[in-house]
């Protein structure tokens, strides 16, 4: 039985507009606070990103900190070293071949450094609204706990979420799927007494039956 459309009617009634957790104020300051979200919490990325974007929140005002001063501001954040170098290439394409704004293709973003499809995805779906899914750990994890999706990659999962989710849900449930697994789902100790789509989630439902005399 296909039970997509009961899970995810039920996260959209639990949570009508689903939105990041990260902060920024525009389209540049969301590539950057993704770009530096990578295995990283969005709680340490905002922490570091209110006073950085304080000090520059354009490429122009971030390569002028240059790399000592952007790493002064990131030092908290996992990987800042490369995150650093990464972020101040990516300021220097800006400017030389898209105007100064993030670019609206998944080819023009992944070309950036630092930036992969997931990446990607989330801009695309959190700025410009595209129904794309960003694949990272929770929602890998949830997708295949609860048989939304099965696969060995984030590609595979993407792709076959991309297939049956309903188009009326695809554009949130990027942020569904992942406040679910961030939350409820998680990876030692899932919440699973006070999951609302337990009912419908495959790995729960074979441990109680496996359970059930």
């Amino acid at each position: 039985m296909d039970n997509t459309n009961a899970i995810f009617a039920i996260l959209a009634r639990a949570n009508p507009q689903p939105h990041t957790e990260l902060e920024f104020a525009s389209v540049f300051e969301l590539l950057c606070a993704v770009l530096l979200s990578a295995q990283a919490t969005d709680v340490s990325v905002n922490k570091a990103t209110r006073g950085l974007f304080l000090l520059a929140n354009t490429p122009q005002k971030m390569l002028a900190l240059g790399i000592s001063g952007l790493e002064q501001q990131i030092k908290t954040i996992g990987l800042y070293h490369a995150k650093a170098r990464h972020l101040l290439q990516t300021c220097q394409i800006l400017l030389a071949q898209h105007g100064a704004q993030v670019p609206r293709t998944r080819e023009a973003l992944q070309a950036l450094p630092g930036v992969g499809r997931k990446t990607a995805n989330v801009i695309l779906n959190v700025a410009f609204g595209e129904p794309t899914l960003a694949v990272d750990t929770h929602i890998f994890r949830v997708a295949n706990r609860t048989g939304l999706a099965t696969g060995k990659t984030p590609l595979e999962v993407e792709l076959q979420l991309l297939q049956r989710i309903p188009s009326h849900y695809l554009q949130d449930a990027h942020h569904w799927l992942i406040l679910h697994g961030r939350y409820v789902c998680q990876a030692r100790t899932p919440q699973c007494a006070r999951c609302a789509v337990a009912n419908y989630c495959q790995t729960f439902l074979s441990q109680r039956n496996a359970t059930t005399p």
